[in-house]
This record gives structure tokens, sequence and C-alpha cells, in this order.
């Protein structure tokens, strides 16, 4: 049984950068793929960004192509999502989530795919 925990959100700027940490407990993450997810109030979930088991396939929405990284630190067990130039619309509870299939990054983010979610956390940007 994988737990996932969220941190690292928080109130900033338009402009402003945050990293969200991911730490996995229970068992290791090498074998899954690990994804970020947003729901803003009033919509559904969204894929944001999403990793391959290997680290070597990511996938980013649109929207925050250039401004988000993700990576993953297998050894921590933890999986991080660097954000930049946070915009207003960027505000929502991120989640983290973890997969274990071949189907890889893309489709975890573009079906909503985990087998395992974190509680969130609240990343609001504002002025």
């Amino acid at each position: 049984q994988l737990q996932l925990v969220e941190s690292g959100g928080g109130l900033v700027q338009p402009g402003g950068s945050l990293r969200l940490s991911c730490a996995a407990s229970g068992s290791t993450v090498d074998y899954y793929n690990i994804g970020w997810f947003r729901q803003a109030p009033g919509k559904e979930r969204a894929g944001v960004s999403c990793i391959g088991s290997g680290g070597g396939s990511t996938y980013y929405v649109d929207s925050v192509k250039g401004r988000f990284t993700i990576s993953r630190d297998n050894r921590k067990n933890t999986v991080y999502l660097q954000m930049n130039s946070l915009k207003p619309e960027d505000t929502a509870v991120y989640y983290c989530a973890a997969w274990r299939a071949l189907a890889g990054a893309q489709t975890m983010c573009t079906m909503i795919r985990g087998d395992y979610w974190g509680q969130g956390t609240q990343v609001t940007v504002s002025s």
C-alpha cells in the first residue's frame, strides 16, 4: 500500500514560484508513474504534469508548459513540481497520484489515472 503526502502549497503573488513535493511511503515509487493534478472550485480535476516510472517521459498540459517542471528522486521516494511564473488561474488544490501501468505519463495525465492519491495541497495565486 502506497501513501502519498503533498506539501509546499501556499499563497503566492502572481509571477511567484512554489515547489510542491509528493512524498511516498509504504512502498517504493520506482515502478509507478507519478502525476500532479489540480482541481479548482467548480471545476473537474485535471492533469497538470506527469512523469513516467523511469523518469524519461514527461507530460505537461499546454497551460503550464515552460512554467512548470516535474522531477522525481526515487532515492528519496519523492516527486516534485516546480512552479514558476504563477498565474491566478493556477489557483487550485493540487493532488499527486501514483499509477502502476505501462501506458505512461501522457495517458496518466489525460485520462486522470491513479491507483493511489494524496490528500492535496492548496495553491493560491493572488495579489
